[in-house]
């Protein structure tokens, strides 16, 4: 019984102690720096700071690490960061980020990402990194770039009151800048216009800074150079003191010993003397004693004569040397201060003219853009001038087309009227002389007294009328240009009303070709009537013209007069001045000289026409101004198709092929119907077709190497004069 007790109290307690171990296994605990986030039974716990029960069965644990971490976002070369004065900065900053140690905080973070993602750098890289950076733009534009240096501080704070600290569970504690350095100038754009200014504020800064360097450097090497040569010519100075001394020292040395070795020579002669010629007397040895000193005193004053003669020579030259030495190392330098400055000059020089050159390709990129402009407007212009006259032109041609016949029956009283006009001209013209005789003796006295009270204010008026002729000049040079295209769009839209009057002209004659006579004989007299009242009036006009000119001409001799004695009391400049506009009217009466002689040899073929065209049988047709348009225009054609068959290869081939040589006559007609038999041409064809297409039929239907030739020179003359799509009707 006891065993049983035992045996049970021993499976009790192993039983406890199982139970307990368990239990021990059951309870998880977490390390600094980590969460236990445990889901199942009982909902989402977490445990920071102590442990927790965790059953398997019932419940699954996550660790999530909330340690602080570092998230470095980096704005390097063409990504860098734009600071307030627009320069670039590479620059590395350290985010320090952290779950917040809150539960609903980890719990949101588990939920949203995922506590194993939680604390990777690359997650949070990727999470954090658009906002960071956003947020490092935001605040970079608050600053100027050398602030960056100054006030990281600031900078700092800038950034976490931005971003802020509560980051959907995370918590930012702090950023530090890693790396700050300026972006090297080839990462910037110059397209774009933020690292434009960048790049001018650098290099301004730069250049001048360079220009600092370079003058403390250039300073620096002046001063070096000033006390390298102050402290050569000291050491020349002491080791000349030195050297002098020396040879004083050695030339003494010499002395003494020269004068102790000519005591003792003496000492020994006069021994000799004495042992050798006891009888000389002591007289005669004082004469020689004497003798000898005499003749050391005359050497040695000789010797220090030689001595300071050497010496002062030795001294002047040693000047003149340094003087040459002193002069020549300022010249140097002069000459290097010149060069320099010559330098720098040039340069500016260089400089300037670059940006002259800058400035002027800039301008002249600017005109000719505007001159593109204008040529595309005045093209447009020209364009819906040349429209505009076509639809005029064609609406003409069927108003004419429509009113042939009401022209025909109206053609008496026009001829009436044309008789009463003319009468009425005549009658104005002769007023009109009359008034411009009047407006001349008017205009001649004004100019006279022009011309009196002129001296009195030339001087004021030199430097207006200057401004005038310069403002003047650059108006003529604009007005010139705007005529020149004015003058080019009119000739286009006159071309083609000119081809469109012709044909106006074409349907005119073949609805007037009947019963017209009789009444262009009398329009044709009535318009003679009305040119020769016009011409008297102009006769009568140019004598009047012509005593204006002559009170004109003697006003302005008045006034010339006027102005020589004027002009002797100006000085230099007024006389300059006078002479300048002198010329200027010069210029101005040979122009006008010019346009008189032009005018007088118009009037002249004008009168050449009339006299050739006077015996004429001509029907004309259409106004006085259409006519001599028509005439000179058929002139013209006829002048340019005589000298296209005259030059034209083909043309004379074809006018060969056509009329023969020129020896044969009457056999063009043969000719013709010659080719038109051949080829099956029919008076619907010819008017149906166009020259081109009915050429081609002519070609299709030749068979011999001659005609097929002929007809390609047929071809390629009615393409050179521009009528092969017209029609022979």
């Amino acid at each position: 019984m006891e065993q049983y007790v035992i045996i049970g109290a021993g499976a009790i307690i192993f039983a406890l102690l199982v139970f307990l171990g368990m239990l021990a296994s059951f309870y998880k605990k977490i390390p600094q720096g980590k969460a236990i986030v445990r889901t199942g039974v009982g909902g989402t716990k977490v445990a920071f700071n102590k442990g927790m029960y965790v059953i398997p069965v019932f419940h699954k644990m996550e660790i999530m690490d909330i340690s602080l971490k570092k998230v470095q976002i980096e704005r390097m070369e063409n990504d860098g960061l734009i600071c307030k004065d627009n320069i670039r900065a590479d620059i590395k900053v350290a985010f320090f980020v952290r779950v917040n140690k809150s539960v609903n905080d980890v719990i949101n973070v588990a939920q949203s990402i995922g506590t194993s993602r939680a604390s990777d750098i690359s997650t949070l890289k990727d999470i954090f990194e658009a906002k960071f950076s956003e947020a490092l733009k935001t605040v970079g534009k608050k600053f100027d770039f050398i602030e960056l240096y100054e006030a990281r501080r600031e900078f700092r704070d800038e950034i976490i009151d931005v971003i802020g600290t509560d980051l959907n569970g995370y918590v930012l504690d702090d950023c530090a800048i890693d790396y700050l350095e300026q972006t090297e100038l080839r990462f910037l754009s110059a397209e774009n216009i933020l690292d434009s200014e960048g790049i001018k504020k650098i290099t301004d800064l730069t250049a001048a800074q360079n220009i600092k360097a370079n003058l403390i450097r250039r300073e620096e090497e002046k001063i070096i150079k000033k006390q390298n040569v102050e402290a050569r010519e000291a050491i020349l100075e002491l080791e000349r003191q030195l050297a002098e001394k020396e040879e004083k020292q050695k030339r003494e040395i010499d002395n003494v010993k020269a004068r102790e070795g000519a005591e003792i020579q003496k000492v020994r002669e006069e021994e000799r003397l004495k042992a050798e010629t006891v009888r000389i007397s002591t007289e005669e040895s004082l004469a020689i004693q004497e003798e000898n000193k005499l003749r050391q005193i005359i050497i040695a004053e000789k010797n220090k004569q030689r001595t300071d003669a050497v010496e002062a020579e030795r001294v002047e030259k040693d000047r003149a040397l340094e003087q040459t030495e002193r002069e020549r190392i300022v010249t140097l330098a002069q000459i290097d201060k010149e060069r320099v400055l010559e330098i720098e000059k040039k340069n500016i020089q260089d400089v300037i003219r670059e940006r002259v050159q800058l400035e002027k390709g800039v301008v002249e990129e600017k005109q000719n853009m505007q001159d593109i402009e204008a040529f595309r407007t005045i093209d447009r212009q020209k364009q819906v001038g040349i429209t505009q006259a076509e639809l005029e032109a064609q609406q003409k041609l069927i108003d004419t087309v429509k009113s042939a016949e009401a022209r025909k029956l109206a053609a008496e009283e026009k001829a009436k009227e044309l008789l009463i006009d003319a009468e009425a001209q005549k009658e104005a013209s002769n007023k009109q002389a009359e008034a411009r005789k009047t407006l001349a003796d008017a205009k001649a006295r004004e100019d006279a007294t022009y011309g009196l009270a002129e001296a009195e204010v030339i001087k004021a008026k030199a430097e207006a009328l200057e401004q005038q002729g310069t403002a003047e000049a650059a108006v003529i040079e604009k007005k010139a240009k705007a005529e020149a295209v004015g003058i080019e769009v009119k000739a286009e839209a006159k071309k083609k009303e000119g081809l469109v009057e012709a044909e106006v002209t074409k349907e005119k004659a073949l609805a007037s070709a009947t019963g017209e006579a009789s009444i262009i004989e009398k329009t044709s007299i009535a318009e003679a009537t009305g040119i020769e009242a016009k011409a008297e009036a102009k006769r009568k006009e140019g004598l009047m013209e012509a005593e204006v000119i002559k009170e004109k001409a003697l006003a302005e001799a008045a006034g010339i007069e006027e102005k020589a004695t004027a002009m002797k009391k100006l000085d230099g400049a007024g006389k300059e001045h006078e002479e300048f506009k002198l010329a200027l009217q010069k210029d101005k009466d040979v122009e006008l000289a010019q346009i008189n002689i032009q005018k007088d040899i118009a009037e002249a073929q004008a009168q050449v026409l009339s006299d050739a065209l006077k015996n004429a049988d001509i029907d004309i047709v259409g106004g006085e101004t259409m006519f001599f348009e028509n005439i000179v225009k058929q002139i013209s054609n006829a002048k340019g198709f005589d000298r296209l068959v005259n030059e034209s290869e083909n043309a004379t081939q074809l006018k060969k092929a056509l009329i023969g040589d020129g020896k044969s006559e009457g056999d063009l007609l043969e000719r013709i119907r010659y080719y038109a038999n051949q080829f099956g041409i029919s008076t619907e064809d010819i008017k149906n077709l166009s020259i081109a297409g009915l050429i081609l039929k002519m070609q299709s239907q030749a068979t011999d190497a001659d005609d097929k030739g002929f007809l390609s020179n047929l071809m390629s003359m009615a393409k050179s004069m521009g009528i092969s799509n017209k029609k022979l009707s």
